[in-house]
């Protein structure tokens, strides 16, 4: 059993799925690390997208873990994150995988990460999803519409031009911002729109 820290900061759950997006998910961890107690799940299909998104699949693993208070496999059910007692100020899931956004819409909680998932819903916590996917179909735009009008923050991955990022980097980091924007946690990862001069 973990020890967990005095209760003096954020707690956050963040989920890493089978979608490309990965490096998303670990520049999140990056930024979380610092402002909250940082809760992480990395599924079985995560790790196989990261053996193509990462430079190297152990030390991605490992960086996660140096940034984590706690870092879960999916199996694991029995894990503080997946009961309602265990507080937290929410979850993110990033990548979100199809396969997960459409457990998260049914309730199926299957595994540890759609369990979180279901118990944001239920608390009435943030639970904010990063879905990677395109094009979209009819069912997987139905299921995002069933989440929101339950209570989930949809932020898809979408490309921002105007604050002219420096490459891809500046890109991941615009999408994080984004994510990190929904908790009230605001960086300076972009340069903000002031309106044209």
């Amino acid at each position: 059993m973990e020890k967990l820290k005095p209760r003096d900061k954020m707690r956050i759950t963040l989920a890493l799925t089978g979608a490309s997006g990965v490096p998303i998910g670990i520049r999140l961890a990056e930024e979380l690390s610092d402002e909250c107690e940082l809760f992480t799940v990395v599924s079985d299909s995560a790790k196989k997208v990261m053996e193509t998104e990462t430079e190297n699949k152990k030390e991605a693993l490992e960086r996660l873990g140096e940034l984590s208070d706690s870092v879960r496999q999916e199996d694991e059910i029995e894990a503080p994150i997946a009961s309602g007692s265990f507080e937290t100020e929410g979850m993110i899931v990033c990548p979100c995988s199809m396969k997960t956004l459409s457990g998260l819409a049914t309730g199926r909680s299957s595994n540890l990460i759609e369990r979180a998932g279901d118990v944001c819903i239920k608390e009435n916590r943030k639970l904010v999803l990063v879905p990677r996917e395109t094009p979209l179909s009819q069912i997987h735009l139905e299921n995002m519409l069933k989440l929101s009008r339950a209570g989930a923050d949809i932020v898809p991955p979408v490309l921002g031009f105007y604050f002219k990022p420096d490459g891809l980097d500046g890109v991941v980091d615009y999408i994080v911002s984004k994510v990190l924007e929904r908790f009230g946690i605001r960086g300076d990862l972009y340069n903000r729109w002031n309106g044209l001069d």
